[in-house]
């Protein structure tokens, strides 16, 4: 057993995770000419504007999609040129620029945002057309790229921008940045903060450098905006103000619910809602479509339960008609509860499509890759990932994960990569809270630090939640009570009980008055 960790020795590895970072502030981002083929792209596009050319936006149904979309329509918007927007339907369209969705169009120009990397097919008939199709993506680019007049993807090879790990929506935003230079007019690149630090949360990704920079300056916007959305969303759930727990737990998952259940057009209605009363009505129409997700989760995550088998380091089902828009967070919960990589398949017309997920070391997307001969499609990153299927190789495409899965090691699998250490009960109080909110927001590359607390007695514990699926405990050790929650608990806790836990640690904020709260993540033992 490891010595304790003090609040000193907190702040100091905390810290430690953003030494290389060589953007600290704003005006240190990159420049948009450090994105290949940019100063194509907007050229392009401004003499569609002056001629008044057709133009077509073509966006994606997750958080990260509608808001690209929101940010380079609305400044279309404000600079007064047409354009048709379509954000594809997971259910009808499927996934990005297609050539149904080209066929739909009479343009001349296509722009694609957070999609087109792999539309190799539509940009084929786009040439074909004569329609210049103009990518922006930010998506691992394939082998093949598609034949467009313009690509912008940091993850090209010969492309000079420094950091290829930003979302969709900023690769959208520099694009607005280009057309504004291009154009020679003032535009105010910062009105976009606000919705910026939600996509790049949203989207998982790394909160270093540029990123990081640019979602603390992000939440602060957010919490000024004059957007009637943020209005409506701070009205309907009674907040003063928003903080980064807010978007990853309430502000994203409501964006996403109306992709996921009927169609992200609802979303991207409600961010560019005109005044609050009508934010409001479309907000209420959108938590009624994320309570529906809500309960079509518990249901289709009862539903996997019983398919699940304890001796096999992966987790693979699937099942007729399931939700397509609840896979994936269902994978997510099935890899949290079992501490394996998880994948669950929605089959329909002898096709199955799936979402995966990892879990600690794994690297699901590499698994997957591995049975590439199987497959109709896949892709995605190290922690999540798509792939469809014919269904008759279901059952092999298991076997053989099952079998890759055989040589991970539990430490692999349960390498928590969040452990800071051991810490003892005196050391959590309000002091502790204010160093580990100096070093938000947590996410990829920076993740929200875990506590291994030990040998500590629960004097008070309760159930709440509808179902009682919840735990609430006070723990004690000498004088120290502390406040604890166990959401969807997997072990019971009961008065008198000595316990070791694995916690994260909150806020609470009970009528001003503000206390440490400890998120149980895992029950490790009981004495």
């Amino acid at each position: 057993m490891g010595s304790l960790l003090t609040k000193e020795e907190i702040k100091r590895i905390l810290q430690s995770r953003f030494k290389h970072d060589e953007c600290t502030r704003l005006n240190e981002i990159p420049k948009p000419s450090s994105l290949k083929d940019i100063h194509k792209a907007s050229k392009r596009i401004v003499r569609a504007i002056r001629e008044h050319e057709r133009i077509a936006i073509v966006g994606d149904y997750d958080v990260d999609g509608v808001i690209s979309s929101v940010i380079l329509s609305q400044f279309f918007d404000d600079v007064g040129v047409d354009y048709t927007l379509i954000i594809p339907n997971r259910f009808t369209d499927g996934y990005g620029l297609n050539p149904e969705i080209v066929a739909k169009l009479d343009v001349q120009v296509i722009i694609t945002v957070d999609n087109g990397i792999s539309a190799v097919e539509a940009a084929r008939i786009c040439k074909e057309q004569g329609i210049d199709l103009i990518i922006t993506d930010h998506h691992n680019v394939p082998e093949v790229l598609p034949e467009a007049y313009a690509i912008v993807n940091p993850k090209q090879e010969d492309c000079s921008f420094p950091h290829c790990e930003i979302c969709g929506a900023q690769v959208a935003w520099y694009l607005v940045a280009a057309l504004k230079e291009e154009m020679g007019i003032e535009y105010d690149l910062s009105s976009f903060l606000d919705l910026l630090c939600i996509a790049i949360m949203a989207d998982m990704m790394e909160l270093l450098g540029m990123n990081r920079v640019m979602v603390k300056k992000g939440i602060l916007e957010l919490n000024r905006s004059k957007r009637p959305a943020f209005e409506a969303i701070r009205q309907y759930y009674g907040k003063r103000t928003f903080e980064s727990d807010d978007i990853s737990f309430l502000i994203a998952p409501l964006i996403n619910s109306s992709g996921r259940m009927e169609d992200a057009m609802f979303s991207y209605a409600f961010i560019k809602a005109s005044n609050v009363e009508e934010a409001l009505k479309r907000l209420d129409y959108i938590v009624s479509l994320n309570e529906a997700r809500k309960e079509e989760e518990r249901l289709l995550f009862e539903a996997t339960l019983p398919y699940v088998n304890e001796n096999e380091n992966i987790i693979v089902v699937w099942g007729e008609e399931w939700h397509e828009g609840i896979v994936g967070i269902v994978a997510s919960r099935l890899s949290k509860r079992f501490k394996k990589p998880a994948i669950v398949f929605s089959i329909k017309d002898e096709k199955a499509k799936g979402s995966a997920r990892g879990v600690g070391g794994v690297n699901i997307l590499e698994l997957i890759r591995a049975q590439e001969k199987f497959l109709i499609g896949y892709g995605g990153h190290k922690g999540a990932a798509g792939v469809s299927i014919e269904v008759h190789h279901l059952p092999h495409f298991k076997e053989k994960l099952v079998e890759a899965a055989r040589i991970l090691s539990q430490e692999e699998l349960e390498a928590d990569n969040d452990l800071l250490g051991e810490i003892s009960a005196d050391q959590i109080d309000f002091e502790l809270l204010e160093i580990l909110e100096q070093q938000e927001p947590y996410g990829q590359k920076n993740p929200k630090p875990s506590f291994l607390l030990r040998n500590i007695s629960v004097k008070v514990d309760r159930f709440i939640g509808k179902e009682g699926q919840h735990l609430k405990l006070i723990l004690q050790e000498g004088t120290n009570a502390l406040e604890a929650l166990f959401f969807n608990y997997d072990v019971k806790a009961r008065q008198g009980d000595k316990i070791d836990i694995l916690f994260t640690l909150s806020r609470n904020d009970y009528r001003g008055l503000v206390t440490p709260q400890l998120m149980i993540k895992q029950i490790i033992k009981k004495h």
